[in-house]
């Protein structure tokens, strides 16, 4: 039966089909997250210079806050704010670079079910972007909105919603709402090795945040996370499909 975790997912095993799916790639993978990361880095680059916030700037902010003046630190944000412009282009940059992760995924996706993955697949994402956009904004605001009632609901609720955008991917006919409902449904049971999957990762994550080397290592680990949590995903929906899978 789906959603109720009767299904143990070997992680070890997973995470080794994982390495093979990578090593096999054509075209790779790992160029694939290569120009995703250099346009990360790129975009935020763009970003630190139209907010025009220095680290120097948030140091301080910190450190006023730290020392409990916090009404210091709230007026030097207010003086760091960008103008609307600025502000607007860089919100726009970050849309950009999501839909962009998302057309990783795509490229992730068609990796692993060998249904012609190129390298084409990152803009794919722009094809979608209402209905793509609709979801992430509406997964966004259900987290957050639980994340400020207390922690834990807001973790819960990211894993309930995890494969969201793999259904909008796989099933166009739906809409991002029901995304959201039948993700909701397929992670029953599953939270728990889900959110062990990513302790697993929690050294690659540590690391790909080391200054300029953490770089490098995002280039390797990006594509060995998704297509790890893709492989769960596979093996979840296989065991949901004799079921019903969408709900109307």
């Amino acid at each position: 039966m789906p959603g109720n975790g009767s299904l143990q997912i070997d992680r070890a095993e997973t995470k080794q089909r994982a390495k093979e799916i990578m090593r096999g790639s054509k075209p790779s993978i790992i160029l694939a997250s290569l120009i995703y990361v250099l346009l990360a880095v790129l975009i935020g680059a763009l970003s630190l210079r139209l907010t025009g916030v220095s680290s120097e700037t948030l140091s301080t902010m910190m450190e006023l806050n730290q020392n409990g003046n916090t009404e210091a630190a709230l007026n030097l944000m207010s003086q760091s704010m960008p103008d609307t412009g600025p502000g607007l282009i860089d919100l726009l940059l970050r849309v950009a670079l999501r839909v962009v992760e998302i057309g990783f995924v795509i490229f992730t996706i068609n990796t692993v079910r060998q249904s012609g993955a190129e390298l084409g697949n990152l803009l794919d994402g722009f094809g979608m972007l209402p209905r793509l956009l609709l979801l992430l904004f509406l997964e966004y605001m259900i987290i957050s909105v639980l994340s400020l009632l207390f922690l834990i609901p807001g973790v819960i609720a990211s894993y309930q919603y995890r494969f969201a955008v793999y259904l909008l991917l796989d099933h166009p006919e739906m809409s991002p709402v029901d995304c959201l409902r039948q993700s909701r449904y397929m992670t029953r049971g599953y939270k728990m090795q889900l959110f062990t999957l990513d302790l697993s990762f929690l050294l690659w994550i540590l690391a790909s945040g080391i200054p300029v080397v953490g770089y490098a290592i995002r280039i390797y680990a990006t594509p060995y996370f998704e297509t790890t949590r893709f492989l769960y995903y596979e093996q979840i929906r296989l065991q949901s499909e004799p079921q019903v899978l969408y709900f109307p």
